[in-house]
């Protein structure tokens, strides 16, 4: 499956991670399906929930900013494709935890940040029998005006 991001998009995810370091930045992808495409055409940025002590390496999203992301998604005729999120001084592979608190169907862009810049991200789906990721090609495309 192809996930189709803009280059500004992608920029936006970049900007998320870097301001929410040294922790975990994460937000909600929205987009559209076509085909065998998903194509991301908006972010959500969203505050990283989890308590203090664990931000730099785990996130969490609260169930009441998931809720607002599937309105904000639906009032924009769009529908949540997954989530991004930050690996701050860390590889862009997903964790176990990452593994274990994935939803089917979703995909995950997982950016690594070295002293607070972005480096590079990376799409990955959890497999059919949730035993682990596959990692899918990012098509980067330029937006029309």
């Amino acid at each position: 499956m192809t996930i189709a991001i803009s280059a500004e998009v992608l920029r936006q995810i970049h900007a998320h991670g870097e301001q929410a370091y040294p922790e975990e930045g994460a937000g909600l992808l929205l987009g559209r399906r076509a085909g065998g495409r998903k194509q991301v055409v908006q972010i959500l940025g969203l505050a990283n929930t989890r308590e203090d002590g664990s931000r730099r390496n785990r996130y969490l999203l609260s169930p009441q900013d998931y809720l607002w992301g599937e309105e904000q998604a639906e009032q924009s005729g769009l529908e949540v494709l997954g989530v991004f999120h930050s690996h701050p001084d860390h590889p862009n592979l997903p964790s176990e935890y990452d593994l274990e608190w994935a939803w089917p169907s979703f995909f995950y862009v997982i950016t690594s940040l070295r002293a607070g810049q972005a480096i590079d991200s990376r799409a990955w789906l959890l497999a059919d029998d949730r035993s682990g990721f596959e990692e899918e090609p990012i098509e980067v495309y330029q937006a029309q005006p």
